[in-house]
This record gives C-alpha cells, structure tokens and sequence, in this order.
C-alpha cells in the first residue's frame, strides 16, 4: 500500500478534521510501518485502518487472492488445502469481505440516482435445520445491483426491507418496476414509493404515491416443472408509461425479468448455499448475508458485463455495472475493493449552551465551512 498523506483522512469520530483529505493536517508517523499522524488531533493510525485489511498479519495480496476465489464460487474446502489454512481462517476473511463490501455498497452505490427499470426477485438458499431466502433489485439499463435482503421467511417484511433500500438509492424520476407474481410487491412498492403532501395545515401530512412510477408484473406459471405461458399486467401507471420505460432501459421489446433472473443465476454459481441441486448448507444466515454483498459488490465493480460495452474505432469497450452508471470510471480489482477506504462524514458541532470560545469557534471556521 502506497504511503500518500494528501489522499488519506483522519478516520477517528472525534476528530474535526475527520474524513476530509487534502488538507495538510496527515503527516507520516513512520514509513516503515506505514503509520500516519493527525496534527489535529495528535492520534496515529495505521494506512489499513478502515479497510479488509487492517490488523491481518496474511499479506494483502495472498488476501486478495483467497477472497477473488471466495468471490467466485470456488470452495472453502480447496481453499484450505491449496493455501494450508485453517477454515475458520478462511471464514473469518470471508465476513470480514463481507462486511467490508456492504459498508462500499452503502456508500458509493445508495446515494439517490435515476434508476429507469428495476426488476426484483427472490431466491431460495438451503441453511442448517431450515430454509432462508435472499431477494435482489437491480437496474436494467447499467446492470447495477442495488441493493438485497436475507430473512428466514419470504413474506412481507422481506419484500418491504428490500424496496426501503431502493427507494433509499432512488431520485424522484419515472421508475418501473418488474417482478414475479409474488403478492407481496405491489402493496410493498406503494408504501415505499410514496411522498409527504404538505397542505399547510397541521398535524401529519398525508402520503401520496409517486408519479410515473407503474408496476408490471411478470406471471410464469408451471406445470410439471416447466413454463407453460407468460402473463404480463400492469397493476399501477398506463400502458404508455410502461412501454417508454422499457424501451429506455432495454430497448425493444416486452417487458420481462430476464436480467434478475441472469443475475440470479450468477449467484446460484458463485454461493454454494443458493444451488437448486447440491448438498452445501449455510451454516448460520450470515454467511449468506456476507456472500450476498461480496458477490454483489464484485458483480459491480470488478466483472466486466459484455452487454454494456461501448463500441469504438476497430474495437469494443468493456465496462462494469459501475463505470455503466458513472460510479467509477474503471475496472476495480479486488484488491482495490477490499482496500477502498469509506470517508466519515464531516464533523458537525456538538451543540452547548452559551457563548464559543475562540479555539472552538477557529475549529468551526476551519472544519465546518
């Protein structure tokens, strides 16, 4: 890891200067540890804090390459014999992955950002003594997964946990949504989607659903384990509004959850545990809490997608989910990811009665401006 004090923060909480770079206040408490110094706040810190890797004696790169295998389905078993490992070794940096993809999925996939067609879908994983489910929502036109639930039962609560995250990572323009037949959307969807109408009265404004936000449904039924038709419906918005909004995302032609479903399919490939066909279990719904986020955080950010390359002069070029919605503008390793450190917010004055002192109010000046 490369010693850089203008592109590193102050990671403690108490400290004004926290999260922001650039500013001259890091210095380099020893190169040879590879420890930083805040002049603000006189506390050292380590060039991995906040990262997979901090206080990992492994070296970053055997790390990297133990997760990018994780990552991509092989198993834990091979693993432990190919490195001489212990398992709980290996489990251990599979949820510290795990972790750490969640807290860079939060913070640089949630933030409000038009997402045209989002189709959602559940899938059943195999645990210990009983079942679990696992539901996705995603974006048609960049393939970005945005954002999965785990939950022992595939009910309500599931579904409403789900579209409280989109609609989290969601701005206030058209949007469709697409799912199977399961009942639990349409009515999950209209209590997410909704906004406060202010009268200008007083008391509790009364919630209103978005505009130009239409739920179309995509209904398979089996027979004998097979598709015998497709029915599509539209429960919320006009027909209109569906067809332009599809045609935006995906071009031409029905409305379908073809895209979820691949993305599913990925899923079931790369964690054990979700294979319709096989004898691996979760031992605990954390394990599929972690693999979920570090699956969908190295589908976003470090798979090339052949469906989003850009044709240029002689050539084709490829791009992530990420760089396909401007969140990067490059093809993430996984050692980049496990490395990425996530800033704190800036600090904010704690409030205290009476009048600031002069240290305090220079600190406000400096920090808060």
């Amino acid at each position: 890891m490369v010693v850089d004090p203008a592109s590193t923060f102050c990671p403690y909480p108490d400290c004004p200067a926290r999260g922001q770079t650039g500013q001259g206040n890091i210095g380099i408490h020893s190169r040879k540890d590879q420890r930083f110094i805040c002049r603000q706040c006189q506390q050292t810190f380590a060039a991995t804090k906040g990262t997979a890797f901090y206080r990992l004696r492994t070296p970053a790169e055997t790390v990297s390459l133990v997760v990018t295998l994780l990552a991509h389905g092989c198993p834990l078993q091979a693993i432990v014999v190919a490195f001489g490992f212990d398992e709980r070794t290996v489990a251990n940096g599979f949820a510290r992955a795990g972790t750490h993809a969640q807290a860079v999925q939060a913070h640089r996939v949630e933030p409000p950002r038009e997402l045209g067609q989002v189709p959602a879908d559940e899938i059943r994983g195999k645990q210990q003594g009983t079942l679990s489910w696992m539901t996705l929502a995603m974006t048609v036109r960049t393939r970005l997964g945005l954002a999965g639930e785990v939950s022992a039962q595939r009910n309500l609560g599931l579904i409403r946990r789900l579209l409280r995250r989109v609609r989290r990572g969601a701005a206030r323009g058209p949007m469709l949504f697409g799912t199977d037949g399961f009942r639990a959307y349409p009515r999950a969807i209209r209590e997410a989607c909704r906004a406060p109408l202010h009268p200008g009265k007083t008391g509790r404004p009364c919630l209103r659903p978005w505009k130009n936000s239409p739920i179309a449904p995509v209904v398979k039924p089996y027979a004998h384990r097979h598709v015998v038709s497709v029915v599509r419906r539209i429960l919320a918005g006009t027909a209109t509004q569906v067809e332009k909004l599809s045609r935006l995302s995906q071009g031409d032609g029905v409305i379908n959850t073809a895209s979820i479903e691949r993305r599913n399919a990925t899923f079931r490939e790369r964690l054990a545990a979700l294979t319709r066909k096989g004898r691996a279990l979760a031992r605990c719904p954390s394990t599929l809490h972690h693999g979920m986020y570090l699956i969908g955080t190295v589908y976003n950010f470090c798979t090339y997608q052949d469906s989003l390359s850009l044709a240029v002069v002689g050539a084709h070029a490829p791009r992530t989910p990420a760089m396909a919605a401007a969140i990067t503008d490059h093809r993430w390793t996984v050692h980049e990811l496990l490395s990425f450190r996530i800033p704190l917010p800036r600090w904010t004055l704690p409030k205290r009665r009476g009048r600031r002192s002069r240290k305090l109010q220079l600190l406000v000046e400096r920090w808060c401006s």
